[in-house]
């Protein structure tokens, strides 16, 4: 609600190669958490019994950089265009923990 009644109104510049931006949003998990992080300190600096200097705190720290992170042409809406959402290939993970304890040796081969 934040993003679409606030944050896209008053900050939502022009969507470019250079400066995407994704119709959905949502579909992407890193804009998601940080669209949250931005969220939360929106409302700790701008909240009640806010510092009347955090409104300015959170456009310097929290608002350019994330904006910035978002909007990057390499960034998570890289591919997207105005009415145009593009799935993105997540990085291959192992499935094995790399802090559990390692796996058991295979067993003997009964040709051995």
């Amino acid at each position: 609600m934040w993003t679409h009644h606030v944050l896209l109104p008053v900050y939502g510049r022009e969507v470019t190669s250079q400066s995407p931006w994704c119709p959905v949003w949502w579909e992407h998990p890193e804009a998601v958490a940080q669209l949250h992080g931005l969220w939360l300190a929106w409302g700790d600096l701008t909240g009640p019994g806010s510092d009347m200097t955090g409104p300015a705190v959170w456009h310097r720290d929290h608002l350019s950089s994330v904006m910035g992170t978002l909007r990057d042409p390499q960034g998570p809406f890289a591919g997207c265009k105005p009415g145009m959402h593009r799935p993105k290939e997540k990085p291959t993970v192992e499935t094995m923990d790399p802090f559990g304890p390692p796996p058991p040796p295979p067993p003997p081969s009964p040709w051995s």
